[in-house]
């Protein structure tokens, strides 16, 4: 593993490599980096809220062009880049031997305290320079809030949906997320009231 940190990978070589690997790497700037490098992996409100919307796109979706994925699947950011967000949509039709989605339409992260900052920044402007993406959505695990980026020509808008009642609709996917769909069965930690505490 040391050595193939030094090296500087193509994506190609990466694929190969990562083929024997115990875990699943994103290449940054040609070189592999555990997905959960500062995780001891997803917490159980994190793989909740993963698999809650794999579930509702994939029934939303079936028998259609587009089809969730897994963090199995890469998208392609850069010359040297790959990512492996929590769910992705793909939309091109399917190539059995590929790890990387070809027209992905969206992409999804849903929060960790050790990802949030990473996952709000430099991903989103890495995924803003996939070609074929027209959304990128961003969950919170602590409170029922996702922030979604959305392209509009060549510019992206961002909208906040917060509390169980909002739907999040992606028209270019032909699907919907109803937030009370990405939570259920979740648990949020009680809210402080700052008011009783001063």
């Amino acid at each position: 593993m040391a050595d193939a940190v030094r090296l500087t990978m193509t994506p190609e070589d990466f694929f190969v490599w990562q083929r024997d690997q115990d875990e699943l790497y994103e290449l940054v700037d040609g070189h592999p980096v555990p997905r959960h490098r500062m995780m001891t992996g997803a917490s159980m409100q994190h793989d909740r809220a993963t698999v809650n919307i794999i579930v509702s796109l994939g029934m939303q979706l079936r028998g259609k062009s587009c089809r969730p994925t897994t963090a199995n699947i890469s998208i392609r950011t850069s010359i040297r880049g790959l990512r492996r967000p929590d769910v992705m949509v793909e939309c091109a039709p399917l190539v059995p031997d590929t790890y990387e989605a070809r027209e992905p339409k969206l992409v999804v992260e849903v929060a960790s305290p050790s990802t949030t900052t990473i996952d709000q920044t430099r991903k989103v402007e890495e995924y803003k320079r996939h070609p074929t993406l027209a959304y990128i959505l961003l969950v919170e695990t602590l409170k029922p809030q996702a922030l979604l980026y959305r392209r509009i020509g060549d510019d992206w808008e961002i909208e906040t949906f917060e509390g169980l009642d909002a739907v999040i609709d992606m028209a270019a996917i032909g699907a919907t997320l109803a937030m009370a769909d990405i939570y259920d069965g979740a648990v949020f930690p009680p809210r402080r009231d700052l008011a009783s505490e001063g």
